[in-house]
């Protein structure tokens, strides 16, 4: 049965499989440097810039959610659409209670050719790349990703990260360590890039405490820890910040008032040290943020600020 899917599928691919595992390869290194190494995101039109053998070939399809090249025998990857303003839930995906993701089919029908597509990419164990959208027309590519598993009465199928893939276990439950254990991975091979991205690109890759753009200085700092069993946190659950502002934050010396004012912790306002301290988080004080998200929905959550600033006071 297996053998004929494949055999089936396999009918529309007209060049060989080592073009196959290539063409993945090659597609996956394009992504590493577009992105340094995973760091940013990428539009759809530099997606346009990949070639292999001298011609484009589109890594991602432009209307449907999954990407099954003529060529391949399955499908290449799969894509999750940006939820604008106002669209969004607090969490995006779906995790099923062994951890792992779960990808909707295409339509109801199971035998819907892109269907058929990630059906062969399970039986065959290929590598896939998921667009994950974090804005209009921009994407965080996490890759490699594996189709696992199929729960048809869902219409959806079971994903996997690379490490995630080798533990998972489909003729018994899930033990609770290796559940968490697999939570964690997905949440540092998906639900990190995904959340870093679409707080990246809703402060406009800048800090908001201090404004500066440096990709490779700033992190997307949670206001509020985000539960392990939980999905990609809002948007409105972060803040753009430089490695120095997100550590002070993280440790209670920056806190930042719902009204978006910064307060810097009292005993470092009569502390003296280097120009750092000075002028890194002591002239900070009592300043308003500089950089907010343009997009009133993206702004942080006021009940979110109010929590954290309550620890902030707390560790004072």
């Amino acid at each position: 049965m297996e053998e004929q899917l494949i055999a089936d599928i396999s009918q529309g691919a007209d060049v060989a499989p080592d073009f196959d595992t290539r063409l993945r390869s090659e597609a996956m290194r394009f992504l590493a440097v577009r992105t340094n190494d995973g760091l940013d995101s990428i539009s759809r039109q530099e997606l346009l810039d990949f070639s292999i053998d001298g011609e484009m070939f589109r890594l991602m399809d432009p209307t449907r959610g999954i990407r099954k090249p003529r060529q391949l025998a399955s499908a290449l990857s799969i894509s999750t659409t940006y939820r604008r303003a106002g669209e969004e839930r607090p969490y995006e995906d779906t995790v099923g209670v062994d951890g792992l993701l779960r990808y909707k089919w295409s339509g109801k029908d199971p035998e819907n050719m892109d269907n058929r597509g990630l059906r062969a990419a399970m039986k065959l164990k290929v590598p896939l790349i998921w667009f994950y959208g974090v804005g209009p027309s921009r994407f965080q590519p996490i890759y490699p990703v594996f189709i696992v598993a199929e729960e048809a009465e869902q219409h959806q199928f079971v994903v996997a990260t690379e490490v995630a893939r080798d533990l998972h276990r489909t003729e018994s439950p899930v033990e609770e360590h290796l559940r968490r254990y697999i939570v964690a991975e997905t949440k540092r091979r998906l639900h990190q890039p995904v959340f870093r991205s679409t707080v990246m690109r809703a402060y406009d890759t800048r800090c908001a405490v201090c404004a500066l753009g440096h990709s490779q200085l700033l992190d997307a700092a949670h206001i509020v820890p985000d539960s392990d069993d939980e999905g990609i946190a809002s948007v409105r659950n972060g803040l753009a910040m430089c490695k120095i502002h997100h550590a002070a934050f993280d440790a209670h010396i920056l806190g930042i008032r719902p009204d978006l004012v910064v307060e810097i912790r009292q005993d470092l306002l009569i502390e003296i040290d280097g120009p750092m301290l000075e002028y890194g988080l002591k002239e900070r004080h009592g300043q308003k943020l500089m950089v907010v998200p343009p997009v009133r929905a993206e702004r942080p959550d006021r009940e979110l600020l109010e929590a954290s600033y309550e620890k902030f006071r707390s560790a004072g």
